[in-house]
């Protein structure tokens, strides 16, 4: 069974750097600046999961 695993997880990573390899680069900078807009609030990339964690326990005691 561990084989299989390790088949598939080969056969993921090969399909991954296949289309990577098949994507112009001009289109990969795109997506990447794509997802970097969407990033997510700063004080999560600052302080990590913390303030979010905190942000809940408000919303939790208010309503």
């Amino acid at each position: 069974m561990n084989i299989l695993a390790n088949d598939d997880y080969v056969k993921y990573v090969t399909q991954r750097i296949v289309k990577y390899m098949d994507t112009p680069k001009n289109e990969r900078r795109k997506d990447h600046k794509e997802i970097k807009k969407e990033e997510q609030f700063y004080s999560n990339r600052w302080f990590g999961v913390l303030p979010f964690a905190f942000r809940l326990f408000l919303q939790k005691r208010k309503g």
